[in-house]
């Protein structure tokens, strides 16, 4: 059992060192700092799923390797510990990280324990390399939207249709398969969670109501989807593309961060929700069609000979908006991001749904069977 310290406390050079060696096994920390720590019971913004510890290390052979000094530790968040987003990122960043050349953080060290679900991943801490971080309230613009799905279209190309996923990939979960789907559909989990908040906060519960929906009604529409994408071109999507997840370097390059919903999925789970969260409502009707005809260029230039159509793209984006509402949002309590922040990407995703008509384009996908353990 490998146990990684939830608390900036309790870390010290003996656990930084084991967990900087699942990476680099000859490498140990001989001295470190924090500068930061962020508990979600804090009232911090920058905490949700999982706590984050701001460091600086040391290391006693660092010369050849280069490895980051300025750190951001990710820990288990004790109280909620959800075990699939936990061991996804872990995945990601130890499994595939390696090899892949899209912008994504360097990381020198994860561990996952299948027994408590306690993880720790060490992170470079972009700030270092003079990042921004967007939000639903900058000004960020049109071109990094661009520049994400250029990211979004290379990763997806990478594991397009790949013969991998029935070989050395076939630990992926998928939105039908596996502990992330039982995350998201068992109706004792996220969909409890949902209720919840609409119940309990009343600006959710007249936005859904807005839409002449319930939330019951929009976990259906939900699975409908995630059973009609399964049948679709698989590849390995990001998972959670909200544009808080993005990031953009000094040359207008962006990165992805943030893996913990990484699954074998559909592309447009990807592609609409950060054409749908990262512009405003007004940007995202002007905008949409040129971005989803940019995306599946970019898709052809990197060798996906079967992309789809663009018409038929869009209509994949209008059934893939009803994930963005109902997951994306609405298990998000607004201690975890503020007030502003939250609402605003509500409203982007409402309106999206209303616009785009996406409760009457998904009437007409098969009906799935109810959920079952």
């Amino acid at each position: 059992m490998n146990i990684f310290p939830t608390l900036a406390n309790d870390l010290s050079t003996d656990n930084l060192t084991t967990l900087v060696r699942t990476i680099h096994p000859s490498v140990a920390v001989t001295a470190f700092k924090v500068n930061k720590e962020f508990v979600f019971d804090n009232g911090e913004e920058a905490v949700s799923t999982a706590g984050r510890i701001e460091a600086e290390v040391s290391f006693s052979d660092n010369q050849s390797l280069n490895l980051p000094t300025q750190l951001i530790i990710k820990v288990c968040r004790p109280d909620i510990a959800p075990r699939p987003l936990y061991r996804n990122e872990v995945n990601f960043y130890t499994r595939l990280r390696q090899e892949l050349t899209i912008e994504v953080p360097v990381c020198i060290g994860g561990m996952f324990d299948e027994e408590t679900a306690n993880f720790g991943l060490a992170l470079e801490d972009m700030r270092s390399r003079g990042v921004s971080f967007p939000n639903v309230k900058s000004d960020h613009g049109v071109d990094h939207i661009k520049s994400v799905l250029k990211c979004l279209a290379k990763l997806h190309a990478f594991y397009w249709n790949s013969p991998r996923f029935k070989t050395d990939l076939h630990w992926l979960d998928s939105h039908t398969n596996g502990e992330l789907y039982t995350f998201f559909n068992h109706p004792d989990i996220v969909p409890a969670v949902i209720k919840a908040e609409v119940a309990n906060e009343q600006f959710k519960k007249e936005m859904i109501e807005s839409l002449g929906q319930t939330t019951e009604n929009l976990y259906q529409e939900m699975r409908k989807v995630q059973h009609h994408q399964s049948t679709l071109t698989p590849t390995i999507c990001h998972g959670d593309t909200h544009i808080g997840n993005t990031y953009a370097l000094p040359d207008g390059n962006a990165g992805l961060y943030d893996w913990q919903l990484m699954s074998r999925g559909y592309f447009m789970h990807d592609v609409s929700y950060i054409i749908i969260t990262g512009l405003s409502v007004a940007e995202r009707r002007q905008y949409q069609h040129e971005l989803i005809t940019y995306y599946l260029d970019q898709l052809q230039q990197h060798g996906v000979v079967d992309a789809p159509n663009i018409d038929q793209a869009f209509t994949e984006f209008r059934y893939a908006a009803v994930w963005c509402l109902y997951i994306g949002w609405l298990t998000t309590p607004i201690e975890n991001y503020g007030w502003d922040i939250t609402v605003c990407n509500h409203v982007r995703l409402t309106n999206a749904y209303r616009d785009l008509d996406s409760k009457a384009a998904v009437a007409l996908l098969p009906e799935v069977p109810p959920y079952t353990d």
